[in-house]
Parts: C-alpha cells; sequence; structure tokens
C-alpha cells in the first residue's frame, strides 16, 4: 500500500473543511511494514502480495528490496493500481485511515498455491487482512500443514470464523479490533482482558491485545500478563502496530518467549511514534537497544 499522508492541526467534522499542514507520501500497508520492521531487527523476510504495474507499485517493490526483503514472490497486477491509505493526522499525532486495497484483492489461491514448497521451510507465517478473506483461508491452512506457526493481526477490522481462529497461533488485535471480535469494549487492561479470555475460548492458542501507551496485554490458557509501555511523546502513529507485530514475529521465529517478545515489541512500537511515516519510522535493531538502555535508564 502506498500511504498519502495529510497533516492537519485536527481532523474534519462531518461536512467541514479544514487547512491542512503538509502532505507527504510513504510506502506503507500492514503487510509490508510488518515486514521491513521484522527484517530491520534481523529478521530474514519473504513478503507475498500484488501491486499494480505503476509507479507506487515500482516504488514499493524498490522499497522493500532495499530494505533487504526477498520480493521474488510480489507479483505486478496490470488490472489494477496499487492499494493506497489515505491518512489524516492531527497534531496529537492520531490518525485516521481510509484503506482501497486495489492489487492487493486480485491477489488469489492460483498465485497462493505458488507458495506450498516455500511456505513447508519457514519459521513463521504473519498474516493482515488487506487480502481476499478466502486467500487467508487457505494460507492459514497451507501453514497448518506443514505445522508452521501462525500471527494474525485483524487488521482492517472485519469478523473472522471460529474455524479460521482455532488455526492461529497468536492472534494479534488492538482495541478496536478486539471489540470488533468479541462485543467486548476494550477501555484498560481489565476489560482487556474479559476480551482476551472470549478470544481464547473462540481457540487461538495465545492472544496479544495492544492497548496503545498502555501497552500490551497476552494470553495463554489462564494466563493473563499485562506488559506496560513505554513513555514517549508520539508524533505519528500510523505505523505502531505493525511495528509491534513485524518485532513480535521477529521475536518469536527467532526463539524468544512470548513475553520478552511482547516487552520487545512494545519498545519497537513506542520508538516507532516518535517518528513520521509508516516504513520510515521503523527502527533497526541497534535503535531498539540504545532505547531500551534509555529507558530503563530513565
Amino acid at each position: 500500500m502506498m500511504d498519502l499522508v495529510v497533516r492537519t492541526p485536527r481532523a474534519p467534522k462531518k461536512g467541514e473543511t479544514v487547512i491542512g499542514t503538509s502532505f507527504q507520501r510513504f510506502p506503507g500497508g500492514n503487510g509490508a511494514n510488518q515486514a521491513v520492521a521484522a527484517a530491520r531487527l534481523g529478521a530474514k523476510v519473504t513478503m507475498a502480495g500484488k501491486v499494480g504495474q505503476d509507479v507506487f507499485g515500482d516504488q514499493m517493490v524498490a522499497t522493500l528490496r532495499e530494505e533487504g526483503v526477498c520480493t521474488e514472490h510480489v507479483l505486478r497486477d496490470a488490472s489494477s493500481p496499487t492499494g493506497i491509505g489515505s491518512i489524516t493526522l492531527d497534531d496529537e499525532g492520531n490518525n485516521r485511515i481510509v484503506v482501497v486495497p486495489g492489487a492487493n484483492l486480485n491477489y488469489n489461491l492460483d498465485d497462493l498455491s505458488t507458495l506450498r514448497p516455500l511456505l513447508a521451510s519457514q519459521d513463521l507465517l504473519m498474516l493482515q487482512l488487506e487480502m481476499n478473506i478466502d486467500t487467508i483461508k487457505m494460507a492459514v491452512e497451507m501453514a497448518s500443514r506443514h505445522e508452521v506457526p501462525i500471527v494474525l493481526n485483524p487488521a482492517p477490522a472485519q469478523k473472522i470464523s471460529d474455524d479460521l481462529l482455532k488455526a492461529i497461533t497468536y492472534l494479534t488485535p488492538n482495541e478496536t479490533e478486539a471489540e470488533l471480535l468479541t462485543g467486548v469494549p476494550v477501555t484498560d487492561v481489565e476489560s482487556a482482558k474479559r476480551a482476551a479470555r472470549v478470544l481464547l475460548d473462540r481457540g487461538p492458542k495465545s492472544v496479544i491485545i495492544t492497548l496503545g501507551e498502555k501497552g500490551a496485554l497476552f494470553a495463554h490458557g489462564d494466563s493473563f500478563i499485562h506488559v506496560p509501555g513505554c513513555s514517549v511523546k508520539p508524533v505519528d502513529t500510523v505505523a505502531a502496530g505493525d511495528a509491534f507485530n513485524g518485532a513480535l514475529a521477529a521475536r518469536v521465529a527467532g526463539g524468544s518467549s512470548l513475553k520478552d517478545a511482547v516487552r520487545y515489541a512494545n519498545a519497537v512500537g513506542a520508538l516507532t511514534v516518535t517518528r513520521q511515516g509508516a516504513i520510515p519510522s521503523l527502527p533497526t535493531a541497534k535503535e531498539v537497544e540504545e532505547f531500551r538502555r534509555a529507558t530503563e535508564i530513565a
């Protein structure tokens, strides 16, 4: 996805026009952000998906390659443009996003079937919901057949069947997504625990609910553990969740415990919101370690 970002003192109300302060264009999209986040943290990453045969597609593929992400399985589509995200950011760093998936939705089951030999050898599969749900289901089936752990970031938020959730190793909704999936409004740690219990009962092995500045709650079996967030002044929250997910995937695939992975991912997400843009804001492993040391000292 190509992110088209407008900054404005405040978001417009219904029927209102406001004067913005800047416009910028950044390569982004949940999957691409997560892929780059994991790669910058030292993981070996292969990206699968589809972009248009247009300038945005050219830039997207070039950016992934520059970040060390394998793009052999990023396909080009002549019938649809590269997807875009229209993003409004206010002075507090809060965002409102409209996603137009474009070529993403043309990535089909035939495209996916070519990944069978590759998927069997992977340490972990990360998925989002910016593709057709039937494609997501087939990817989950393929990974499950080879006992490859699956991280599902349920964004953009939508209903998910219990059959699909039962195959997920790590489900990573934010507050809004958790509420949509459970009907439980998530406003604090205690309500996050209630939502996590509902989700666990539906089948995923572990649930990690991201809570913004409050950190994250992870749940497995009868254990519910809150990992506090890091205190920072947010500049741009666009890629915070993707940074968290990419870091979580990289650490889990590298053998870290879930608790340690969540702690690390919290720091990565916090550092990300102190910078503008999606992919440009994602930190390297060295930057994260320096940030964690400084945070501990403070």
